[in-house]
């Protein structure tokens, strides 16, 4: 058995351990994985250290960040026994990067403000991708990512073009536009998919639009109907199952007026 006692540890013992693991005689779970299998772990470790840093507990972000960078080691060593790169590549990779996009840190361009270099940042990603066009820039956004920061980031790339709304009263008029296509569509049976993705594309602009981040209010709205919905509960006890939806309604109502400052749920 190897023995990696110590009371602190670096980057170099993390991948140490690591190749421990994955050598033919290690762990037999460690050494059967590949990019695909471990995914999902990926994205699960990512959304835990947000939820971290949404709770705001430097202690719990310390550990989540440790599983992040976790997966980012096992993916670069798996990569290396596949011969298409390794830990080092990657490093050196982000490093170029930085210094590239840096260029008011690291080279004569003038960047004052955030703005000036989030601007910089975009030109420079753009030769970088050789994106020739504003749709080309929409293509390179991750399709991976959550459906709402996902179509925020589309707008974004379409705002660059000129192609956005004044201001958020016509994000809105659209918003009430596409909800009565949805209710056609409903009165219709046919189309529903199509025209509540632009309803809810079209809430997205609003969103962005008002300066709110779409995500972050869905998920700030799922949380608050969990607080209201268990109030209800408490409220009805053993009843609530045997309530018809009037009723629960109604105490949905009562419980709304006894809930806390709406900013704490």
């Amino acid at each position: 058995m190897v023995k990696l006692e110590k009371e602190k540890y670096d980057f170099e013992d993390l991948l140490h351990i690591m190749d421990i693991l994955r050598a033919p005689d290690g762990c037999p779970w460690d050494i059967e994985q590949d990019h695909a299998s471990i995914r999902r772990n990926f994205i699960e470790e990512v959304y835990e250290a947000c939820e971290a840093i949404d709770d705001g507990y430097s202690v719990h972000l310390c550990e989540e960040l440790g599983d992040v960078l976790l997966q980012v080691v096992f993916h670069a060593d798996i990569a290396e026994d596949e011969g298409a790169f390794d830990i080092g590549d990657v490093c050196t990779g982000v490093c170029k990067k930085l210094i590239l996009r840096h260029p008011h840190i690291f080279g004569d361009v003038k960047a004052d403000t955030a703005e000036q270099v989030l601007e910089n940042w975009d030109e420079i990603k753009k030769k970088e991708k050789k994106q020739k066009t504003y749709g080309q820039a929409m293509d390179e956004v991750a399709k991976s990512l959550p459906a709402l920061i996902y179509a925020e980031k589309v707008q974004g790339r379409a705002k660059k073009a000129g192609f956005d709304w004044q201001d958020v009263s016509g994000a809105l008029d659209k918003v009430r536009e596409e909800t009565d296509e949805l209710e056609e569509a409903l009165r219709d049976g046919s189309g529903v998919e199509d025209e509540l993705g632009d309803l809810l594309f079209a809430a997205v602009n609003a969103a962005r639009l008002a300066g709110v981040d779409p995500e972050q209010a869905l998920v700030k709205a799922s949380r608050k109907f969990i607080t209201r919905f268990k109030l209800m509960e408490a409220e009805a006890g053993e009843r609530l199952g045997d309530m018809s939806l009037e009723q629960m309604d109604k105490l949905w109502e009562k419980v709304k007026m006894r809930e806390p400052e709406k900013s704490d749920l």
